[in-house]
């Protein structure tokens, strides 16, 4: 009887959600649920280790199924009463807001039936027609002016608000108090907004410069690319009332990310680029003094323009071919502007995000980029994406292939971000849905979604043939007359327009087309702009341009002494109290530096020097290979969120700002968040570390397309620092290599440095010398391990304090010159290895030079450690990589090393055998690849290598 029970309690499956409905209608309003439920909700507040009233209402559904379990709670509801019928009016109410998107008038091509749902018809709960006319308590919804109607307005309410042109997604969303708001909105509209006729007429002329515009440039330049947004209009609609709607709520700069779709519109219309601009690139006329340049539907653009709440800055990111790859890049510089203006309630910066469909559901970096929108290091307050889902992407548009979910939208689910669908052919929808969303994105700083349902005119591109792929989709399109008829034909039909006002509309702004203006400039010329950034001390530097990255030691000293102390009563676990107790001997003088000293001593005099430093990546803090502790953990802490300390705040007061977070277990995302942040803020040092060099394969995108292309392509400078730790200890193929070869393959231009420093001198002097200079290019470190406590790999104070960064660190141990034979070049921890075994062997004509910067690679500082061996004839090229990998291909074929060398001198090669894997796994084959590296540096090379390094 009791399982009968159980299984037949409205506490139990489908009716959980119900529950919750009753519950949350309690806490609002304890009136408005029928009276034998009220009464079990007030005993529940009085049962022993019951929830209280201001908890989340999920431990109330677990409660109330642990009081049936015990047998006092009995099913409440009177069979055939009007408690049973009062009961079916929630749960209809609930049902439409859980569902009523699926029946909801989103799609303008109506290529689907509307599915069949139960739970949305009125029978299911067991009413009829005569219940029609009946009333009941309309508990939470909104809308009506007494607490009681009909069933009929009830229902006729619910299918108006939830089933019209929006299908609003919402009810998982945990917080009460968003999903209350929601419903405030929607429902007291009943899901329709009410426009005056002046902003149905800016709607109307915003969709007519948006079709105009497509259809000028397609008549104009005939099959040239430019991704059309024809059939999805409405998207500057959207953003324009995005803009407006936001400039009131006291946004100041608004950072946009989008792929093709519809950008070249969203450039001209919503941002103010000059018409006569956009065709000078059609036409090639285009003037640049970029190396490379970039196809005009990748280009970005800023424009300040005013909103009812003063100017705002417009910016639009520069995006590759990988689509949502944009997206972490506009996060990290919307974070930096955020920082810049002390904008702490994050309510002043807002990024937006334009996806397609097809994208937004398929590529796994909007994941990334959603699991680490809340939190500390990385979050912006929440974005305002918008889809312009046309059905199709790019040739997928069989449900069968192109997503594995309902909707493309499903993944924004994960943060509980509210997703509003809507029709796009109703284009006052679109503006409703989107101010609902600004002002949801504002009062709660989380994410939220506009998922504009339209189609795509034309082809993926004007060069695609879409009717070969998609016929059915096609013919239905080629039938529909275009947003911008329908919604004119509206305006006139009630009266708002005169019949021949919608096609004056077209004949002006085609008219200012042909001047190469706009009709509506929004661009506000000459605005003062407090925050921004200026650039131009950082343009056309010199790489060769040196920085005196030196300290008094005394400074040394007192930097040393902050960066040991530790709070009073602050507990240490054993193991890092020895590691600050020696950095405490290393600041008197007592000890010699080691790694993790030499680099918070350049942290920490940057800070002191008035430049930010922010670090992120996987376990940054500690750092992997435990030698940073740049956050300190008290070990008799109580709580997870307190009982930590960052020496590096501490330095003095009046420094800069130091920001250390671990991040989400991410590269991709986190590397191009910390991109776009370097590119917006080029005062701070930021520095990205991989947890393994290897690592940095998972963001691959992110180094082709922006870190080592970004100047080259669209100007756009950035210190970026990445950390590779590097180096062969025996760890297997996935831990051992950074991949070098591909940093030296990808440079060219002088697009970015890479280094491989071996003490703890050259790590301060390199990162101190990344600020203190004024080039502005991404800086590759390959970073060690085991070197990180190696007994020779240690610096003194007075390194730091007279020093500078070496290029290129000759040989080190006072050998005859004139009997030196052989040079072996390195770089990396195998120079302390070949040093070991120099020194166990006795050599005595074989000197070690250490190439410390591969690329820009130092020609002169080379000559120089090379010619002062003038009898050494052999000249090796030593590495622990594979001869396929590593530098070596790279220093061959750019003739670096013969053309120092010359004819006299012999260039050979000493590597392990050229393989597929970076590393092998066996542990004893590695040592006996590591044993026969080193020892072949020295004794008879078989393997010469002259000037062919495909020899």
């Amino acid at each position: 009887m009791m399982k009968q029970h159980i299984s037949t309690s409205h506490l139990f499956g489908a009716n959980a959600l119900f529950i919750e409905e009753l519950y949350e209608n309690y806490l609002a309003d304890p009136t408005s649920v029928p009276e034998n439920w009220r009464t079990y909700f007030d005993q529940l507040q009085t049962q022993p280790g019951a929830a209280v009233r201001d908890v989340a209402h999920g431990p109330v559904i677990a409660a109330f199924e642990q009081m049936a379990k015990r047998g006092p709670v009995r099913t409440v509801v009177a069979e055939g009463g009007d408690d049973k019928r009062q009961v079916g009016t929630l749960q209809l109410i609930n049902a439409y807001r859980f569902l009523g998107n699926r029946w909801a008038n989103i799609d303008p091509l109506k290529r689907s039936e509307r599915p069949q749902i139960a739970e949305l018809e009125p029978s299911y709960y067991g009413f009829t027609e005569a219940d029609l006319n009946k009333q009941f308590n309309v508990g939470s919804f909104h809308g009506f002016s007494t607490q009681h109607a009909t069933l009929r307005e009830i229902l006729e309410a619910l299918r108006q608000t939830y089933c019209g042109s929006i299908g609003a997604e919402y009810m998982y969303i945990a917080d009460i108090q968003q999903k209350r708001w929601i419903q405030s909105r929607l429902e007291s509209v009943r899901g329709t907004p009410k426009f005056s006729a002046e902003v149905k007429r800016r709607i109307l002329e915003r969709i007519t410069a948006a079709e105009t515009l497509e259809r000028y440039l397609h008549t104009k330049y005939v099959g040239q690319k430019r991704f059309s947004l024809e059939g999805g209009e409405s998207a500057i609609v959207a953003m324009d009332e995005l803009i407006r709607v936001a400039g009131s709520l006291g946004v100041g700069e608004t950072v946009i990310g989008m792929a093709h779709r519809g950008r070249l519109n969203v450039l001209v219309n919503t941002l103010g680029k000059s018409p006569s601009m956009l065709f000078s690139e059609f036409e090639g006329k285009a003037a640049s003094d970029l190396s490379a340049g970039d196809v005009k539907y990748h280009m970005g653009f800023s424009s300040d323009v005013m909103t009812p709440g003063g100017p705002m800055h417009l910016t639009l990111a520069f995006n590759p071919s990988h689509l949502e790859i944009i997206n972490p890049v506009v996060e990290g510089s919307v974070y930096a502007r955020q920082l810049r203006r002390g904008d702490t309630a994050k309510s002043q910066v807002l990024p937006v995000l334009i996806h397609g469909d097809a994208a937004v559901a398929g590529q796994g970096v909007n994941q990334e980029t959603l699991n680490f929108s809340q939190t500390r290091g990385y979050g912006t307050g929440g974005t305002v994406h918008i889809v312009i889902n046309n059905q199709i992407g790019f040739t997928t548009s069989d449900p069968r292939d192109y997503r594995s979910s309902l909707y493309c939208t499903d993944i924004f689910k994960m943060v509980e971000a509210p997703i509003f669908h809507v029709n796009g052919d109703d284009p006052e929808a679109v503006a409703f849905v989107t101010a609902l969303a600004v002002e949801f994105r504002q009062q709660f700083k989380k994410d939220v979604v506009i998922d504009i349902v339209c189609f795509r005119r034309l082809g993926h591109n004007e060069q695609d043939e879409p009717m070969v792929t998609q016929p059915l989709m096609y013919r239905t399109i080629q039938k529909h007359p275009g947003t911008r008829k329908l919604y004119a034909d509206r305006l006139v039909a009630e009266g708002t327009l005169a019949s021949d006002e919608p096609e004056k509309m077209i004949a002006e702004y085609r008219e200012h087309l042909d001047k190469g203006e706009l009709l509506y400039n929004p661009v506000l010329s000459g605005h003062s702009r407090q925050f921004a950034v200026d650039w131009t001390p950082f343009l056309n530097q010199p790489y060769t341009d040196e920085a005196d990255t030196a300290i008094p030691a005394q400074e040394v000293k007192r930097l040393a002494e902050r960066l040991s102390y530790v709070p009073e009563g602050f507990t240490l676990h054993p193991r890092v109290k020895k590691i600050i107790d020696d950095r405490a001997a290393m600041g008197r003088g007592e000890m010699p530096l080691d790694w993790g000293m030499g680099e918070n001593l350049a942290y920490a005099s940057l800070l002191a020097q008035g430049y930010g430093v922010r670090i992120s990546g996987e376990d940054v803090g500690r750092g992997t290979f435990f030698h940073r502790h740049a956050v300190l953990h008290d070990q008799k802490r109580e709580r997870w969120d307190e009982g930590t300390y960052k020496p590096l705040e501490n330095i003095q007061d009046g420094q800069a700002r130091f920001q250390c977070y671990d991040s989400v277990l991410s590269e991709e995302g986190v590397l191009a968040f910390e991109y776009g942040y370097a590119t917006t803020e080029p005062n701070e040092l930021v520095i990205w570390e991989a947890q393994f060099g290897d690592f940095v394969n998972g963001a691959q995108v992110v180094l082709d397309q922006f870190v080592s292309s970004g100047e080259a392509k669209w100007g756009r400078l950035t210190g970026l620092t990445i950390m590779l730790p590097h180096g062969y200890e025996g760890q297997g193929p996935e831990h051992s290599s950074a991949r070098l070869e591909r940093f030296m393959n990808m440079a060219a231009e002088n697009n970015w440095q890479v280094c491989v420093p071996t003490t703890p001198s050259q790590i301060f002097h390199l990162l101190r010398r990344q600020m203190l200079r004024k080039l502005r290019k991404p800086l590759i470190i390959i970073t060690p391990k085991s070197l990180l406590r190696h007994k020779e790999a240690v610096s003194t104070i007075d390194e730091l304090a007279y020093g500078r960064f070496r290029t290129v660190i000759g040989e080190t141990e006072a050998l005859d010159a004139k009997k030196v034979k052989r040079v072996v070049l390195c770089q990396g921890k195998i120079y302390y290895e070949l040093l070991a075994y120099r020194r166990e062997q006795g050599i005595k004509d074989t000197a070690l030079v250490r190439i410390e910067q591969l690329y820009p690679f130092p020609a002169e500082e080379f000559a120089k450690a090379i010619n002062a061996f003038p009898n050494a004839k052999e000249v090796v090229w030593c590495q622990e990589e594979p001869r396929n990998q590593g530098a070596w291909y790279w220093l061959v074929s750019r003739q670096h090393l013969v053309n120092v060398l010359g004819a006299k001198r012999k260039l050979l090669l000493v590597s392990r055998p050229a393989a597929a894997s970076p590393a092998v796994g066996y542990y004893a084959k590695h040592l006996a690849q590591q044993k026969a590296v080193v020892e072949n540096a020295f004794g008879p090379i078989k393997d010469a290598m002259p000037q062919n390094p495909n020899q």
